[in-house]
């Protein structure tokens, strides 16, 4: 698989991460092999990203600035989604019916039950898959072939967005002030589950094995 031409813009350096540990160097080796399957993936995320915001909105109906806010990035989800299709389409990779990552389920498994901390939960796991999503744009393009590598760099400050978004959004909700403490027990389970020896190759998956 050939690397993208060095005259290629390269994406923005990554901003300040609330991530605790770097992908491997064999996850986007993974990736280079494994380009369709990541395609298919990644087209998955995307709409699952869009469905989480929508479920916010029914869940939380009554905040209304969380409701305006997660209704445009759900549309602008949607619009990934139907960019990466194209790409499929355009590269001729079929579509497939994946088993999903361990990722989004091991996150969700340490958000409390009881409000306001489920609220503030949700929006930290959702900062986190962001600040992940964005690493993994950046890192993924000098490994892809031309038409892939424009086509992440280009998405990759869209999800720098989406982080501080969901950042924000935590902010003004954390009437606790349990913010700083659950975004670093969330950060530390997103980096075992990013970096840990993983069987299987998706998008969100630790290191394959």
């Amino acid at each position: 698989m050939n690397r993208h031409s060095p005259s290629h813009p390269e994406p923005a350096a990554l901003p300040p991460s609330i991530l605790l540990a770097a992908t491997t160097p064999a996850w986007f080796a993974a990736a280079a092999a494994q380009w369709q399957l990541l395609l298919v993936d990644h087209a998955n995320c995307e709409k699952k990203a869009a469905s989480t915001a929508l479920a916010l909105i029914f869940t939380y109906a009554d905040d209304l600035p969380l409701s305006e806010r997660l209704s445009r990035l759900a549309r602008e989800e949607l619009k990934h989604f139907e960019q990466v299709q194209r790409c499929m389409r355009e590269l001729q990779v079929p579509f497939m019916r994946l088993k999903p990552a361990r990722y989004a389920d091991g996150l969700r498994r340490a958000v409390r039950s009881h409000e306001p901390g489920r609220l503030l939960d949700l929006l930290v796991c959702g900062a986190l898959i962001e600040a992940r999503s964005y690493e993994r744009f950046v890192g993924l393009a000098p490994h892809l072939p031309p038409r892939l590598a424009e086509f992440y760099a280009g998405l990759a400050q869209s999800e720098a967005r989406h982080q501080a978004l969901y950042l924000r959004l935590a902010e003004q909700r954390d009437v606790q002030a349990a913010l700083p403490e659950r975004l670093r027990q969330f950060a530390e389970i997103e980096a075992e589950l990013a970096t840990a020896p993983d069987p299987l190759f998706r998008f969100h998956s630790g290191t394959p094995t």
